[in-house]
């Protein structure tokens, strides 16, 4: 059971404290309801953008690391399609040092051609390094696109075009800071080594008195339901072909959602899955192979992919892999094996809350999705998941019409960039 306390400033921040006197150190986690999902299809990766320029100083502070640095911390940040999270942790006896950084750059964070300038050159070589340069690096932009059609998931974090990142204007990235990061928009945890009344008079102190400007409300367009399979095939300098299949899953918040992660467990979790006992180590198919989902807020991916063992038919993998799928949906799961996974899950949920940084985050986390009391019910949820529901979910999602499919070809003798060769898709 994971305590805690919790109270609200008069601009809006929510405040999570929580208390562990076994460690001298503390940490400082705030988390901006703010992802790639907010922003304007012709201004994307602005999210991850300001996972940098929020390190590049503020008005009173020109470094950000420098001061933390001294004060014992370490840092550092995430940004996802559905959020943005900045933690440190230090010693807690200068606490006060991360409360005076957060709220600085959250009221006075520092705009100017020259520190936007530095850090769209970092953000755009990760671009080149990861998503053009990289082999393979383009493949979940090219999913992306082909499983969504209007929900704003259909890019990725990163952003869309690296354009929209060369391209942004001063103008442009000062108004998403003002829209987004403010005490109205945004959740304060505290864990370690402190003390409610002593966290609640430091944040009065230091955030209290910054504008709470205007919770953002979101509408976004909700993805309609995919009435046939679409296909694409891209053929690119890369050592082996690779296999891509998603389909649709539940939200975050739909009681769906914790039977579709045991069924990527099953699948994919390891070397003891269902997908690597059969397509690596019994058939050899393929050298690896994984199942997992992204566990989005809104209606997510389930996928599947790995690479093939050269000679391989793409064909003839994917096919492979259907009759897998298709055994689980028409068998279902032994109790025996889904006990395994639920019993995995609990380990990994045990094994992620002895970190006190990651209890912050996990607080946070879910204070974001609806209450932090959550945290200590989820692992009821999966143990609520039956044989049945296994079975039943299995056949919902793992439908041909429901499913996207991506064939990632070598062609080692012609390009360096992927080309599209074929896609298919004839929804109504």
């Amino acid at each position: 059971m994971i305590k805690f306390d919790r109270f609200e400033l008069r601009n809006g921040l929510r405040v999570l404290v929580h208390q562990d006197i076994s460690t001298p150190m503390a940490v400082v986690n705030v988390l901006y309801d703010v992802g790639a999902r907010d922003e304007d299809i012709s201004k994307t990766g602005f999210a991850h953008l300001f996972e940098h320029l929020m390190f590049g100083g503020s008005v009173n502070i020109p470094e950000y690391d420098e001061p933390l640095q001294r004060a014992g911390g370490e840092n550092n940040a995430y940004t996802t399609n559905d959020l943005t999270n900045y933690y440190c942790q230090l010693p807690a006896e200068n606490l006060e040092t991360a409360f005076w950084l957060e709220s600085d750059r959250m009221l006075s964070l520092a705009f100017s051609e020259k520190s936007l300038d530095v850090q769209r050159k970092v953000v755009c070589e990760e671009f080149r390094e990861h998503y053009i340069n990289k082999p393979y690096g383009n493949a979940w932009h090219l999913m992306r696109e082909l499983a969504y059609s209007v929900h704003p998931y259909r890019w990725m974090t990163i952003g869309k075009e690296l354009s929209h990142i060369e391209t942004a204007k001063l103008g442009d990235v000062k108004a998403f800071f003002q829209k987004h990061y403010t005490p109205s928009n945004a959740i304060l945890v505290v864990a370690g080594n402190v003390y409610t009344d002593h966290v609640r008079s430091l944040a009065e102190k230091w955030f209290e008195d910054i504008p709470p400007g205007q919770r953002y409300q979101r509408n976004l367009p909700a993805e309609p339901e995919q009435r046939s399979a679409r296909r694409k095939e891209v053929r690119s300098k890369v050592p082996l072909d690779a296999f891509y299949k998603s389909w649709h899953m539940a939200s975050r918040l739909d009681p769906r959602y914790y039977t579709a992660d045991l069924i990527t467990d099953m699948l994919g979790g390891g070397g003891s899955s269902r997908l690597y006992q059969v397509l690596v180590k019994e058939k050899k198919l393929f050298s690896n192979i994984d199942c997992y989902h992204f566990g989005s807020h809104d209606a997510g991916l389930i996928a599947v992919e790995g690479k093939l063992v050269r000679g391989v038919d793409l064909e003839v993998a994917e096919a492979a892999v259907d009759a897998e799928l298709a055994i689980l949906t028409e068998q279902g799961v032994q109790e025996k094996e889904l006990i395994k996974v639920k019993n995995k899950t609990e380990s990994v949920m045990a094994f992620e809350d002895m970190s006190v940084m990651s209890r912050a985050g996990s607080l946070a986390y879910y204070e974001w999705l609806g209450d932090a009391q959550w945290m200590n019910t989820e692992l009821e949820r999966y143990q609520a998941v039956s044989v049945e529901d296994i079975r039943k979910e299995s056949s919902a999602i793992f439908r041909e019409e429901n499913s996207n499919t991506l064939y990632y070809r070598t062609d080692n003798t012609a390009m360096d960039v992927a080309e599209e060769t074929e896609e298919t898709d004839t929804d109504d």
